[in-house]
């Protein structure tokens, strides 16, 4: 009877339902003061190197995310398909991120490594060559665009002001830093000095005479999920 009275006055619904979502919203937020970061510290994550940077760039310019997720979630078959869950850390550098709801196409947080750099190559220029059910656009306009490097140091300048924490070496070596990584030989102490050693250097477009846009989306592509090592992470405990 009770709840019946409750249910046909629409003003004691109406504050009922107001006090329920109040004491809600300060169960989830009150614990929020009380911690130091919602985002644990994770050993081996780092900014985007310049190359990376440019790359994630295009990825988000061509529209990528509208087919591919970026978030494996905590589930058995998740993680039976793709790897272990994705973490907060991960994503910390991300302006945006690119968890993504939506897939066409697999999830790409662990692609890094999965495939060497040829199989990018050939699959941005045509998937079907790689995978004969593919319904992925082709991208062959990647290997024949010279790379824009003018403004890599002020987009990572602008970062900066949102949290990420390059500092002013990464800023005033970015050039050289995004050179190093895509031309093979070239002098790379650098570049891993300053962005750790599991940088990968390569030429990832194939191509040896110049930077192209494909260098730079394949570079992202190989570091995707790579930072981690999942093999001795143990979540931390609250």
């Amino acid at each position: 009877m009770k709840h019946q009275t409750i249910e046909k006055s629409v003003p004691l619904m109406a504050v009922l339902t107001l006090l329920v979502v109040l004491i809600g919203g300060i169960v989830e937020i009150v614990p929020l003061f009380y911690i130091e970061s919602t985002i644990e510290k994770v050993e081996g994550m780092r900014p985007y190197t310049p190359l990376e940077l440019r790359g994630r760039d295009l990825y988000i310019r061509e529209g990528c995310y509208n087919c591919h997720s970026q978030m494996i979630r905590p589930f058995r078959d998740e993680a039976e398909r793709y790897g272990h869950y994705s973490l907060a850390a991960e994503s910390m550098y991300d302006h945006p991120f690119q968890w993504g709801s939506k897939r066409t196409g697999p999830d790409l947080a662990r692609v890094g490594g999965k495939y060497s750099s040829l199989w990018h190559q050939a699959h941005m220029k045509n998937p079907r060559d790689m995978v004969p059910e593919s319904v992925m656009p082709s991208y062959p306009w990647l290997a024949e665009n010279e790379l824009d490097i003018s403004d890599i140091a002020k987009r990572m300048e602008a970062l900066t002001m949102v949290g990420v924490p390059y500092t002013k070496e990464q800023i005033a070596n970015a050039v050289a830093d995004l050179k190093a990584q895509a031309i093979p030989d070239s002098d790379s102490d650098g570049l891993l000095a300053r962005y750790g050693e599991k940088v990968s250097l390569e030429n990832f477009d194939g191509q040896s005479d110049r930077i192209t846009e494909l260098d730079a989306m394949v570079a992202y592509l190989q570091m995707l999920g790579t930072l981690v090592d999942f093999s001795s992470y143990q979540a931390q405990s609250r």
